[in-house]
């Protein structure tokens, strides 16, 4: 017997919907950042009144806040399939790409080679194509120029003995389309190639098992995935050992701490455990019976119940564009291969929709949302942009039929 979500209990972890001055407004930017779910605000408030102290003291305010620090750590990671302190925490996803950048370009020399994507949000590809200063060769692996579609075949093609790493999104933030991770990594992995796999538009959509995806490197941020406004970064072991040492010498030896050279903040880290908690309550509401499993399958099952509210939802959604001849959407139609971030160009600019949508009570985007090269790839002027369109499994069907009516209103 399959499970569907329950979308009063999953709206109900969310204080976002009782928020009377979002009453009447329906939230289709998620992409840009999720609501918080209210055992993450918890975790913040409680370490903000009662351990906001220096942590891993002697005193008990200071060793119960490093204590939940740790617990955001090793609880994130068993879901993730990777050891604890193969996490780590940074400010932001951009800031841990550029320190991770940095420490490829002290391992790296000339005569050496890297993969980047005209895909990414900037973010995944900025700083490794600033590597190119340094001497360190920069392929670009392009998408279609009508479909955004990164073909694999056309990555092979690009690596030789040079190659040291392929740095790609699991997802586009503008193109939507869930690319094979699992596939190349393991292909990759096969010719001693190392990968880099930016998350940030794919983890809302269900945390990802990075262990079984093989990716080295695996990115995303809170603040979209239901949590305070930190970087999560899963450095396999192997790799992050072997790159130069980015934060105080004495902290070379901690795994965790090689590559986030900024003070953590504290509060935020330990507010993560949140997003475990929330998993774990999604789980035990849908599945009561199912005790005795590890970690991660638990948010497997947690992720394939999100995915199948989603793709369900999303059905609806390119069904209905797909009556228009006005519009252009970009990436993939068939739901079940893409995210439900929804690009679509128009002759009016995205942002211009995105306000006209407002008007009608819906929370959505416009511009080019720092993917200027997957726009310019596919024939749109980053400062025309799209309108993007981007929900996760709190969205409902009621809320769809909204976006759905006012759409035809402003189009």
């Amino acid at each position: 017997m399959s499970v569907t979500l329950d979308i009063d209990f999953t709206r109900a972890q969310f204080p976002a919907f009782a928020e009377p001055s979002l009453k009447g407004q329906a939230f289709f930017e998620n992409a840009g950042g999720s609501y918080t779910c209210q055992p993450v605000i918890d975790r913040l408030t409680r370490f903000y009144h009662a351990r906001k102290v220096q942590p891993y003291g002697a005193y008990q305010a200071s060793r119960l806040g490093g204590e939940e620090m740790d617990e955001a750590r090793e609880r994130l990671a068993a879901m993730m399939g990777v050891e604890a302190d193969e996490l780590s925490f940074g400010p932001s996803t951009t800031a841990n790409t550029y320190v991770l950048a940095q420490a490829f370009g002290e391992m790296l020399g000339e005569g050496d080679a890297i993969i980047v994507t005209d895909q990414d949000h900037e973010a995944n590809s900025g700083p490794w194509r600033r590597l190119a200063t340094r001497g360190i060769e920069v392929r670009e692996w392009k998408i279609d120029p009508e479909t955004g579609h990164l073909d694999p075949g056309a990555l092979w093609a690009l690596i030789d003995e040079k190659v040291r790493l392929v740095c790609f999104p699991h997802c586009s933030n503008v193109v939507g389309e869930v690319n094979p991770v699992a596939e190349i990594c393991t292909r990759l992995r096969a010719i001693g190639v190392h990968s880099c796999v930016d998350g940030v538009s794919y983890a809302p959509h269900g945390l990802p098992d990075v262990g079984a995806l093989g990716a080295d490197i695996y990115l995303f941020s809170a603040y979209k995935t239901y949590g305070p406004h930190q970087g999560l970064m899963v450095i396999r072991r192997g790799l992050g050992e072997a790159l130069p040492n980015q934060a105080h010498y004495f902290n070379a030896d901690v795994l965790y701490k090689r590559f986030t050279p900024a003070g953590p903040d504290h509060a935020q880290i330990a507010a993560c455990a949140g997003m475990a908690d929330y998993i774990e309550a999604l789980y035990a509401h849908h599945f009561p019976q199912g005790t005795g499993l590890r970690p991660v399958q638990r948010a497997g099952a947690v992720h394939d119940l999100m995915r199948d509210h989603e793709t369900r939802l999303l059905a609806r959604l390119m069904g209905h564009l797909r009556g228009r001849n006005d519009i252009r959407v970009l990436g993939p139609s068939a739901p079940e291969t893409r995210a439900p971030t929804v690009a679509i160009g128009h002759r009016q600019p995205g942002q211009a929709l995105a306000e006209a949508l407002a008007g009608h009570g819906i929370m959505a985007g416009g511009g080019s949302f720092y993917a200027n090269r997957a726009l310019e790839a596919l024939g749109v002027a980053p400062d025309h942009g799209v309108l993007r369109l981007s929900f996760v499994h709190y969205s409902s069907e009621e809320e769809l039929d909204r976006l759905c009516d006012a759409l035809d209103r402003v189009l």
